[in-house]
């Protein structure tokens, strides 16, 4: 290939939006040269890196708007730990075909158990698929909406957990909510419904959530439309934070 030839591929794939062709043409020549590639296999090779190079830009991206606390997936997660809690409902999870379906999953049990590390990797992997996901805990949404409310600006804010194809809400159940704040969180959850995905965790059992949000009728109107078509998932094990906190006791035992 000659360098004027180069020069007009490269000023061609940037004005065309393809970057990493633009960067490695020489890289394919080389590739193609040495595969002694026909003309359809070396198009083949240099669409599917560019598709690939823009999935990862895209997933990464996402990544970082979606407020993620971290980004573990589920080969992190020690399901040897949590024997009563069987690895294939959760991988069935891991299909998205409840994302697909715009269904919610519901993630139960006490603090230390692996709850958001999971709604993180089934996240993680929606990311990944191409949905939009935004991450929140329930205290900072409700704190968040009372204060767009208070400004006027209510309807605006309410988008920002409207227009994720997957909202993940977080400790649900920690703190005890007034009436006006649970209604807030209804208009999320009726607003959501069979448009988006609700990936939620709780310490909470369902019946205990007319306490959570300090209304029997308005809670039941939250579960009505949550858990229409909900996966729930009990995790009743042991903490992991305790485990690590006792292995570090021990380790600190052994040294003195």
């Amino acid at each position: 290939m000659s360098e004027l030839t180069g020069n007009r591929i490269r000023t061609t794939a940037g004005k065309l939006g393809l970057p990493h062709l633009a960067e490695t043409i020489n890289e394919f020549t080389r590739r193609a040269d040495e595969a002694k590639m026909g003309y359809l296999d070396f198009l083949d090779l240099v669409l599917s890196e560019e598709l690939a190079v823009r999935d990862d830009r895209r997933f990464r991206q996402g990544l970082r708007l979606s407020r993620l606390p971290h980004h573990k997936t589920l080969d992190e997660y020690d399901f040897s730990f949590q024997p009563d809690l069987d690895p294939r409902k959760v991988k069935d999870l891991a299909t998205l075909s409840f994302v697909e379906a715009k269904a919610n999953a519901a993630l139960l049990g006490p603090p230390g158990v692996g709850k958001t590390h999971i709604a993180v990797a089934l996240a993680v992997a929606a990311c990944r698929a191409g949905y939009s996901v935004y991450f929140t805990s329930l205290d900072d949404m409700v704190r968040n909406l009372k204060a767009a409310e208070a400004a006027g600006r209510l309807a605006n804010k309410l988008g920002t957990y409207l227009r994720p194809g997957v909202l993940v809400v977080d400790e649900v159940g920690y703190e005890i909510l007034e009436r006006g704040e649970a209604n807030l969180v209804f208009q999320v959850i009726s607003k959501r419904y069979e448009k988006g995905s609700i990936i939620l965790t709780s310490n909470k059992t369902f019946s205990e959530w007319g306490q959570v949000f300090g209304d029997e009728v308005l809670a039941t109107a939250i579960l009505d439309r949550l858990l229409h078509h909900c996966d729930v998932i009990s995790i009743n094990g042991p903490s992991y934070r305790l485990k690590n906190r006792l292995k570090a006791i021990e380790r600190d035992t052994d040294v003195a």
